[in-house]
This record gives C-alpha cells, sequence and structure tokens, in this order.
C-alpha cells in the first residue's frame, strides 16, 4: 500500500448544528442575556472579545433589548472610563462612518463594569447583584435568563474565577436559562496540569458548560473544511494514502516577541501554537465522515485522529530558535525554548496508515503522488497540490500541469484558484471570534475542544516538550526572515516532500 507524510510546521521570524441559518436576530427567544467579560482591562478582552461582540451587536446577533454585557476586573475603573479604553478598538479613530459612530455609542451603553478580586466573593457577589438587577429590568423570568462568562484570563487563576462563578453568579436553568463558561487557551502546559485544570473545573461544571475556546476553529477557511472534503465527490476517491503523499500545515509570522518575549517563552512554538491551532487543523484534514453534523458525531472523530498518532519520533522533529530571541530583556539569557518546530506526524489508521503530517501566512497543503507514466517529461515541474490558504488573502487553489500556450507541446504548472477576496467581493468574513462567541450562545459545541480531545493532544506532545524543558532538546539558530533551520527543508524531503521550482502563487488582482 502507499503511504503518505503529514508535516505540522510553525515557522516565524522570532521565530448545535451548522445547518442553522446565521441570520442577524437569529438566538432563540428566551430571557434575558448576561455576557460577562472576565478581564475585561486587559489586551484579550480589548483586541479581540469586544470587538467580536460589537460586531454581533450590529448584525443584529445581540438585541439591546435582551442583552447587557459586564466587564469585570481588578483594575479600578468606571464605567465611562472602560467605555473610553475600549472606543479606539471598536472603530477606527479616522473614517468611520456616521453609522457606525452612532452604533458604537448605543453599544457602549449596554456595557457596565464592576471592579473586583480573581478570588473573593465579595466582587463576585457585587457582579451578581449588578446582573441580577439587570434580568430584573428585562423582565426575565426566573430559571429563563442566560449568563455567559468569558474568562479573558490567565489559565493560572482559572479554578479560582470558576469557583467564585459557581459558588455566586450561577443562573437557575429551571426553566430552559442557563450559565456557560468560556477559557482561552493554553489549557494548560502538559497532560498533568491539563488533567488537573480539567478535573477542577469539572467539579464545578458539567461539560455542556464548558467551552474551550480554539480561535482557528472559527477561521472561515478551518470551517470550511468539512464542506469541502464531504460535499465534493471528486475529493472523496482521492483522500487517502494511495494518492496522498504528504500533508503540510503550516503556520508562519513574520515578527518578533515584540514586547510578549517573557509570555511566550514558557510556553514555546509547540504550546502556543502546534499542540492546540494546527493540531485542529490535522484533525479536520485527517478525519473520517461524521454520521451527521452534531457537534459530539464530528469531535467523535477527532478524537479518534488523535488517538492514532503514533509517539513521536526525535529524528523526525527539528527545533529552532532565532537568532536574537534572547536580547529580548524579558526571555533568559540561556532560554531553551524553540520559536519554530517542524514535527511529523504519522497517523495510524485504514485511510492514512503510515502517513505522516506536516512572510506571514498559515496554510494547508495537500501534495499528490507523482502520475505513473510520465509522458509528458513533466514531473520537473512539481506535483499537483491542493492548497488552503487560511491566511492572509484566503484561498483555496489547486495546482496542475497544464499545457504552455502556443505552438509547441510542453507542460507548465498553473491552478484553478479560488480567491475569497475576487469571489466575494463585499462579503465582509466574519472574525473567529465573532463566530464562536455566537456559538456559545447558542449552545453549538462543534468548534470548541472537548475534555477527552484535550486529552489525547496533550498525550501527542508531553514527552517531547517534558525533553525540551529539561534541557535534552536544543533548538537550532536560524537568521530572522529566513525560512528557519535547513535541517527543516532536509526533514521535509527525507519525508516526501517535494518542492515546486519556479512556481509561485499570486494572488488575483480585482
Amino acid at each position: 500500500m502507499g503511504t503518505s507524510e503529514w508535516h505540522i510546521e510553525r515557522r516565524a521570524s522570532f521565530g448545535s448544528e451548522s445547518t442553522i441559518a446565521r441570520e442577524p436576530g437569529n438566538v432563540p427567544e428566551s430571557g434575558s442575556l448576561s455576557i460577562v467579560v472576565l478581564g475585561a482591562s486587559g489586551d484579550l478582552a480589548k483586541k479581540k472579545t469586544f470587538p467580536a461582540l460589537f460586531h454581533l451587536y450590529r448584525q443584529g446577533f445581540l438585541p439591546p433589548d435582551e442583552v447587557h454585557i459586564f466587564g469585570y476586573a481588578r483594575t479600578k475603573i468606571s464605567d465611562d472610563e472602560l467605555r473610553d479604553r475600549l472606543r479606539g478598538y471598536l472603530v477606527p479613530e479616522k473614517g468611520a462612518s456616521a453609522q457606525q459612530l452612532e452604533d458604537l455609542e448605543k453599544f457602549l451603553k449596554l456595557i457596565k463594569y464592576v471592579c473586583g478580586s480573581y478570588d473573593s466573593e465579595d466582587g463576585f457577589r457585587l457582579l451578581d447583584k449588578e446582573i441580577s438587577e439587570h434580568e430584573y429590568l428585562k423582565n426575565s423570568v426566573e430559571g429563563l435568563s442566560r449568563r455567559l462568562f468569558y474568562l479573558a484570563l490567565p489559565p493560572s487563576v482559572y479554578p479560582s474565577v470558576c469557583k467564585m462563578i459557581k459558588t455566586c453568579c450561577m443562573n437557575k436553568s429551571d426553566l430552559g436559562g442557563w450559565t456557560r463558561v468560556v477559557v482561552e487557551k493554553p489549557f494548560g502546559r502538559d497532560l498533568q496540569s491539563a488533567e488537573e485544570l480539567s478535573t477542577e473545573i469539572g467539579k464545578l461544571f458539567e461539560e455542556p458548560q464548558i467551552y474551550r475556546i480554539d480561535h482557528y476553529l472559527g477561521k472561515e477557511l478551518v470551517q470550511n473544511l468539512l464542506v469541502l472534503r464531504f460535499a465534493n465527490r471528486f475529493f472523496l476517491p482521492l483522500w487517502n494514502r494511495d494518492n496522498i503523499d504528504n500533508v503540510q500545515i503550516v503556520f508562519r509570522e513574520d515578527f518578533g516577541t515584540e514586547g510578549r518575549g517573557g509570555y511566550f517563552d514558557q510556553y514555546g512554538i509547540i504550546r502556543d501554537i502546534i499542540q492546540n491551532h494546527l493540531l485542529q487543523v490535522l484533525c479536520l484534514v485527517a478525519m473520517e465522515k461524521p454520521v451527521s453534523l452534531k457537534p459530539e458525531h464530528i469531535r467523535d472523530e477527532k478524537v479518534k485522529v488523535l488517538e492514532s498518532v503514533l509517539p513521536i519520533r526525535d529524528d523526525e522533529v527539528v527545533l529552532g530558535q532565532y537568532e536574537g530571541y534572547t536580547d529580548d530583556p524579558t526571555v533568559p539569557d540561556e532560554s531553551n525554548t524553540p520559536t519554530f518546530a517542524t514535527v511529523i506526524l504519522r497517523i495510524h489508521n485504514e485511510r492514512w496508515e503510515g502517513k505522516a503530517l506536516n512572510s506571514r501566512k498559515a496554510e494547508i497543503r495537500v501534495q499528490f503522488k507523482d502520475v505513473p507514466g510520465d509522458i509528458f517529461k513533466c514531473q520537473k515541474q512539481g506535483r499537483n497540490e491542493f492548497v488552503i490558504r487560511l491566511q492572509p488573502s484566503e484561498a483555496i487553489y489547486m495546482k496542475l500541469t497544464v499545457k504552455q500556450p502556443g505552438l509547441e507541446m510542453s507542460a507548465v504548472q498553473s491552478e484553478l484558484d479560488l480567491s475569497y477576496g475576487q469571489r466575494y467581493q463585499g462579503v465582509t468574513i466574519p472574525e473567529a471570534y465573532e463566530r464562536l462567541i455566537l456559538d456559545t450562545i447558542r449552545g453549538d459545541q462543534q468548534h470548541f475542544v472537548r475534555r477527552d480531545e484535550l486529552k489525547a493532544s496533550w498525550q501527542i506532545f508531553t514527552p517531547l516538550l517534558h525533553r525540551i524543558d529539561d534541557g535534552d532538546f536544543k533548538p537550532i539558530l536560524y537568521k530572522p526572515g529566513s525560512r528557519g533551520p535547513r535541517e527543516a527543508d532536509q526533514l521535509l524531503e527525507q519525508a516526501g516532500y517535494v518542492q515546486t521550482h519556479g512556481y509561485i502563487w499570486i494572488p488575483p488582482t480585482l
């Protein structure tokens, strides 16, 4: 039987069901909705959470007669001070339309701020009091109201915050209301810490109440993967080890630590990107067709993929650290943290059996095997590839060999191209956080990570991570702005990847 390779690579210069119509206002009619952003004064809340809520509000998904938003943090500021801090993140300072500015003022009026600590009942009792007053003003029947808590906080405070929510802020759900908690990655540092965190939170909330967010699962083209694979017949017989030689999942950035070196050094590239974002993409590329689009059926198939991944071999890993990384004053001089990683993962199941998975951009690159009997002598042109470009310039394109226009019978590589900017002009692609917050309100856990899924992903990488943490696995230095260590390209070549020389995909102009 044939084999294929899967490569997961992270490069850096710093080294309810999908059939729900997404129409404005398509939120179930019920009691009031209180959205609480914990860590409201932090960067994540200002740059991602509140802007996502504002965009949902402008599209009609957060009706002002139902919704109120609460910010909670330790910083001592007033309602108006929080609103002023948020303005610049919600609309551009210059060029905002009159309608945007009007919507902004209406949205900011929905926001109230509560100051308190993350481990004291006093602050959370006050928060519960404010939420209850809002529910009363909205004439919400007790037990019918909905409470969503978004933890834009470091994982170290998750247990204490969840305990306070459980003790002080739960909604009576006997009439269809609910309390849901959204937690951000990184969810633990390894298998043991992740399991301890899951156990602590699991004692307080049921699994349907916990939404472990991975914003990659909210990206438009990541969500398109299941449709591409299972709604197009010509992919069905091709998507296996007999036709696909290798798959690369690539993430690159063209900037350095930029002040977050201290945070990044605690986690490194594998914990920060590969163990969560790219492994989620791997699951969607490699999984079997689910029996339905119900969240549990999809997540069941993802777990099967993770449990089929063989232990990582040292000779199929290349780690790198860009030159100058330790110059950051927040990074230890002797840091062993990788800013670059190429890892080969081998999936042991019937479909893939032994296959392996491998400028700022993120893409999935499926490389097919050579055509047997090369009568056109076109292997030098490169192999067929199916590429899904996640960011920037979202696109889906197929690299294939065609006849060069002219009198000679010569072959050249070209592409069939679906570039979103050209095909869907005037269509705004929603931010990942918008989609995922809306899914949380709807109770759709399809694009969130289940506990057994989290456990299986940590089982794959924990042995390698411990070796890195112990200093037994050293990263190779590479120059900022380069492709990374040369050893990574050599590893990909050994795994079967054939690079196409002389071909560059150029996004079409409008």
